[in-house]
């Protein structure tokens, strides 16, 4: 597990803060009529006008500055014009920035408009299965004891882990050492070390784990075209605990 030096903390949270506030800004465009091209264009433009960069965009060959994935799409949307929002939809926003070489990367699922009890349902979970992983969650800890927690409050509520997606440590590289997967038994994984900092990204599907890829060759959906729901933070582990770097004021007390 790469441990971070603390120059290197200090510009991982930079990067961190215009991710954050980048996904509040995106919060505000989400609306019916609206297309996810214009809203990753928008996006861009605000994190460039933050002092970041765009880390998805041109990443192996990846078209567009953010993610942008509707219903049954998992991960990995690639923005379109002809994609538009519609009333009852949800939504995720993934946002990776790069600033003086360093990343942050974050996701959440959005409403459009009003949506049925088990959109509302399945976002509500996969945000509380991070919390669940993280919960008295330390240096020293396996990155199973996280994974586990994930699988068990996903599968308590009905809901599937997507398998062969994950999250994954970040630092000077978007996807660095260690695999931290959303499913699996507490004793599996490295053990966290400080100054650590790890992407966490639960991808819970409203039907079953399977999951097939687009002809574009990026976008993930459910096999059986059921809702997905992503929630991702970039977490700092240190000797007296960890820091949520990506963490909205909104969702503070989840935290607590």
């Amino acid at each position: 597990m790469i441990q971070k030096r603390p120059d290197e903390i200090v510009l991982i949270k930079k990067a961190c803060e215009i991710t954050r506030n980048a996904l509040v800004f995106a919060k505000g465009l989400i609306k019916p009529g609206v297309s996810t091209f214009d809203i990753d264009k928008s996006i861009e433009k605000f994190i460039i006008d933050s002092g970041g960069s765009p880390a998805c965009l041109g990443y192996e060959g990846f078209p567009a500055a953010t993610c942008i994935s509707v219903n049954e799409m998992v991960v990995h949307g690639i923005p379109s014009p002809d994609i538009i929002l519609q009333e009852g939809d949800i939504v995720s926003i993934d946002i990776v920035v790069a600033y003086k070489g360093y990343h942050g990367d974050a996701a959440r699922t959005y409403a459009v408009g009003e949506i049925d009890a088990e959109k509302e349902k399945l976002m509500k979970v996969t945000k509380e299965c991070f919390f669940k992983g993280i919960e008295n969650l330390r240096v020293g800890d396996r990155i199973g004891k996280l994974s586990n927690a994930i699988q068990t409050h996903a599968e308590s509520n009905g809901f599937s882990v997507v398998r062969e997606l994950c999250g994954h440590g970040i630092g000077r590289r978007m996807h660095e050492a260690p695999s931290v997967l959303n499913f699996g038994k507490p004793t599996d994984g490295p053990v966290i070390t400080e100054n650590a900092v790890l992407a966490i990204e639960p991808m819970i599907n409203a039907g079953k784990k399977e999951i097939g890829m687009l002809s574009d060759g990026w976008g993930i959906v459910t096999r059986d075209r059921r809702p997905s729901a992503h929630y991702e933070n970039t977490v700092l582990f240190t000797r007296s605990g960890l820091e949520i770097l990506t963490l909205e004021l909104d969702d503070e007390h989840y935290a607590r």
